[in-house]
């Protein structure tokens, strides 16, 4: 704890929720919980749930201890601000708990909804461009006064989007939310391809078929998908490189590549020569990141290498951030909110 550092209570709670690596810490308990014995489904699941309840009240005492320790330093009111339950759309996704988790996924249904409607609404009162020579054609039924104008109605703008997506320990938790809540605007865009990668990358698009369970989708990600190549450890390089190889040759000016992580890349070679090559094939690569951007080029984070070949570089960590940013990526170019 600094004292007087000019930031709030969750500033340093997602430091430390994000050094102890929560996901990892409740797999690596769940597992040593369960030994070497056989359990059924039921009891598999109790030593989840007891696990995911031993980390929530963990999570609260940091939270207590951070909170004192603030309190100490610059007051109470200050404190009581900062550390104020958010609504679900601001919850932070990298260190929501489990109940965050299950508010924010039954939040996604109605916010696309909104979204879609609202997108719907936007459509119909662009009126377009006058088209003269339908006017006149029209006007000599009114002796020549163009009575009824006729307009060249702009067609919806629905761009092709290549989703690639970093579905390693640390990102799982934003990649499900991204996945979740794109795949439920996929009626916005004329394509959908969705990419899962670790170390390497494979693409996960039949797995998000019309109709099908989304969890059992994500599921088959962590058994079924070619996500890992040498140690399970993200390498964004060699997955940029294999995306490439394998589907470079596919991507059109239409493609609008959308790849959602942290870019720590494990000191690992971040070949971000490739990233340029994908992008002057599409028609745009945007990036979303969930940490804050305080932290981008810290430690292992290639950040910065990425971003100079993206046409833009998002800190996405909320649900309200990740609505705003499909929102933007309906519109079309020079058009207006």
């Amino acid at each position: 704890m600094e004292p007087g550092r000019p930031v709030g209570g969750t500033y340093y709670l997602y430091r430390t929720m994000r050094r102890l690596d929560m996901s990892a810490l409740e797999q690596a308990l769940v597992d040593k919980l369960m030994g070497d014995a056989e359990l059924s489904a039921f009891e598999k699941r109790l030593a989840e749930e007891d696990v995911a309840e031993r980390l929530e009240m963990l999570k609260a005492e940091i939270e207590e201890e951070i909170r004192r320790r603030l309190v100490a330093d610059r007051g109470r009111e200050a404190v009581a601000r900062t550390l104020r339950r958010p609504l679900v759309e601001d919850i932070d996704l990298m260190h929501a708990t489990s109940s965050d988790l299950a508010e924010m996924e039954a939040a996604i249904g109605p916010l696309t909804r909104k979204l879609a409607a609202k997108l719907a609404r936007r459509r119909k009162k662009r009126t377009g461009r006058l088209d003269f020579r339908r006017t006149v054609r029209r006007s000599l039924a009114t002796g020549g006064v163009p009575a009824d104008p006729q307009f060249r109605h702009p067609r919806p703008h629905r761009p092709e989007v290549w989703l690639l997506c970093d579905v390693s320990g640390s990102m799982a938790t934003f990649s499900r939310f991204t996945l979740q809540f794109t795949h439920a605007m996929s009626t916005q865009f004329s394509r959908l391809r969705t990419f899962a990668f670790i170390d390497t990358i494979d693409e996960v698009t039949d797995f998000f078929g019309p109709g099908v369970d989304f969890g059992s989708a994500v599921s088959r990600i962590a058994t079924e998908a070619e996500v890992v190549w040498l140690d399970g450890h993200s390498d964004y390089g060699n997955a940029l490189e294999t995306f490439h190889r394998r589907y470079g040759s596919q991507i059109t000016p239409r493609t609008t590549v959308i790849i959602t992580g942290d870019a720590r890349n494990n000191y690992r070679p971040p070949r971000d020569a490739i990233l340029a090559d994908v992008a002057r094939a599409a028609r745009a690569v945007i990036w979303l990141n969930p940490e804050p951007h305080l932290y981008w080029d810290t430690g292992d984070s290639a950040m910065s290498s990425y971003a100079r070949h993206c046409t833009s570089v998002h800190e996405v960590r909320t649900l309200r951030q990740l609505e705003e940013f499909v929102e933007t990526l309906t519109l079309p170019r020079g058009g207006n909110r």
